[in-house]
């Protein structure tokens, strides 16, 4: 029943992050943003949601589970963190890659510190869902998917970055 509850909870708020990041895309392209990576976004879609898929295979098909509140509890630390970086960039936040030109460089909130706050996140998520539940394979697996798709697409976004002096 824990695990249900919270898989509910982690893709109802992946749900509502989807329909913020649409809305803020609409309002970024309207104002002439211009999209950098959109040949790796889809890749990087189903990479997300075959995490959720494998999450709920691995749960079922491999017998009894244990949950860890500390590790729950770990993850309601990063949402905490994911809504201050959705809050820094505020309408700038979206899953793709925008760019506005001449928008200066978001510095605030997490901003101040790292340049890709957003992905620490997501990498910890990745490891941390499925760690509270002993899904090691899903953990692993999806660990690594994770770490290729953020290679290819952190040079993107340095790139689109550096090209418009932009966080967007």
């Amino acid at each position: 029943m824990v695990f249900i509850l919270f898989i509910s909870f982690v893709i109802l708020l992946r749900l509502a992050e989807l329909y913020l990041s649409a809305r803020n895309e609409r309002r970024l392209r309207q104002e002439g943003a211009v999209e950098y990576g959109s040949a790796h976004y889809p890749v990087m879609v189903c990479l997300h949601a075959f995490f959720f898929v494998s999450l709920l295979a691995e749960y079922y098909l491999s017998g009894p589970h244990s949950y860890h509140t500390a590790i729950i509890a770990l993850y309601l630390l990063l949402v905490l963190l994911k809504a201050w970086v959705i809050n820094s960039l505020g309408r700038f936040w979206n899953t793709r890659i925008l760019r506005l030109p001449g928008a200066p460089l978001v510095a605030k909130g997490p901003y101040r510190f790292v340049k890709h706050p957003n992905y620490i996140i997501v990498v910890a998520e990745i490891l941390v869902i499925p760690l509270a539940f002993d899904l090691y394979y899903t953990a692993l697996i999806f660990s690594l998917l994770n770490a290729a798709m953020l290679y290819v697409r952190i040079g993107v976004e340095n790139r689109a970055l550096k090209k418009y002096g932009s966080q967007t």
